[in-house]
């Protein structure tokens, strides 16, 4: 019976994913479209393409709105070599506080996680969930330790316990800690409450950088 139930869930979990993924698409491709045209008004492409990691440990692009300078590696690579500070901000969980490669643009999409919404791409094809881990680069593999087993063991999500429990304010540590305990103690209904938490965040922007 419990397995039926939690068979039950993720099937609920699948239909949400892809509904939500296709709706949310055709009603925000207006933002889409607005967005799209003020980050290429630099020259540089929309979309920002990276590689993560997802369920099983295997590799896929992560979709967002393109919110840093079209040469953030050089300015991210003369930064660390000058600043110790920066340097070892970068080295403890890879964001800086006050990132200069981000754009005008990009301070907005990022603090509104607008940034974020091309990755209902990746729900519908599969890669992503509405809610789970946030994705990670294999760089970061060994934060997670005996737990990467667990960050494996599911979909990434555009939102998670992560992100509505203090998200960049909180410690890598307590990251692992979050992922871990929300693959562990996962249901459908709690998918439902970090839903609805992250509209709350998203509104007071906490965390968000």
């Amino acid at each position: 019976m419990v397995r039926d139930h939690a068979t039950a869930g993720q099937l609920a979990k699948l239909l949400m994913d892809k509904c939500a993924a296709a709706a949310g698409l055709l009603v925000l491709s207006p933002v889409f479209l607005f967005v799209a045209y003020k980050i290429r008004k630099d020259g540089g492409p929309a979309f920002f393409g990276h590689t993560r990691l997802g369920q099983g440990g295997k590799t896929f692009k992560c979709w967002k709105f393109r919110s840093m300078d079209i040469n953030s590696a050089q300015i991210l690579k003369d930064l660390l070599a000058r600043d110790p500070a920066a340097r070892a901000e970068w080295e403890k969980d890879f964001k800086l506080r006050n990132d200069p490669r981000i754009t005008k643009i990009g301070h907005f999409i990022r603090k509104t996680s607008i940034d974020e919404l091309p990755q209902l791409f990746n729900v519908l094809r599969g890669e992503m969930s509405l809610v789970g881990p946030r994705p990670i680069v294999s760089d970061e593999i060994h934060y997670y330790g005996d737990h990467i087993a667990d960050y494996y063991a599911v979909k990434p999500g555009i939102t998670g316990l992560w992100q509505v429990s203090g998200r960049n304010d909180v410690s890598y540590e307590e990251r692992v800690e979050l992922d871990t305990r929300y693959v562990r103690h996962w249901s459908f209904w709690n998918d439902i409450s970090i839903l609805f938490k992250t509209v709350g965040v998203i509104a007071c922007r906490k965390g968000a950088y």
